[in-house]
């Protein structure tokens, strides 16, 4: 295994070198997988001007606008990590209006949010047409081992200890989740990119 540090605008560049090849023929879903703390909506919008510069429309997509609602969200209380971990995000909705629609049999009519958690209702977003060659980053956390079908994965690495360091005090109730999604998912084994961010100023690769 090799750990290769990198400039964070390096990363963005390589990451969009590496999708727009794969992107050349069919539509790309990309999950960018991460705890919040490891910013993984941050770098899936750093990645949509330089894909779209070459040559690809894109469409981000973050998990927290397919949260279920709050009274299904947060029957269990509003710091239940286990609840968090096990059911916040509509992943049924997340196959039906975006990673569906994008796929290889899809039509491309793509939902970018489902659900307005601020407000606690739809979010009465249009859809947007994602033609051959598109890309659509989904970010968030959690992303995988529940069966979402991508075709890239990037997965955010943090250690267990950077993790509590980094994550904000008002989110340390989530951090069992994340313990539990290490031991039972071992999402760093979906990664087709791994990146380590324990400092996410500061990430670096890791190729096998």
């Amino acid at each position: 295994m090799r750990v290769r540090p990198i400039s964070p605008p390096l990363l963005v560049t390589e990451l969009a070198d590496r999708l727009a090849g794969a992107a050349s023929t069919g539509r790309l879903r990309v999950g960018v997988d991460g705890a919040p703390a490891a910013r993984p909506d941050h770098l899936a919008e750093a990645l949509v001007d330089p894909l779209r510069a070459l040559g690809h429309p894109v469409l981000h997509v973050r998990a927290e606008d397919f949260l279920r609602p709050a009274s299904v969200r947060l029957e269990r209380g509003r710091t239940n990590p286990d609840a968090y971990y096990e059911g916040w995000v509509d992943e049924a909705g997340l196959r039906r209006e975006v990673l569906d629609p994008a796929g290889p049999d899809g039509h491309g009519r793509v939902l970018p949010s489902l659900w307005d958690a601020r407000a606690d209702r739809a979010s009465r977003a249009a859809y947007v047409d994602l033609p051959p060659g598109g890309v659509v980053l989904v970010s968030g956390a959690f992303l995988l081992g529940g069966g979402l079908a991508f075709d890239i994965v990037v997965h955010l690495e943090m250690s267990a200890a950077a993790l509590r360091r980094r994550t904000d005090p008002e989110l340390a109730w989530t951090l069992p989740a994340f313990d539990r999604y290490v031991a039972e998912v071992a999402p760093a084994s979906f990664a087709d990119v791994l990146v380590r961010v324990d400092d996410p100023r500061r990430p670096a690769l890791v190729n096998p």
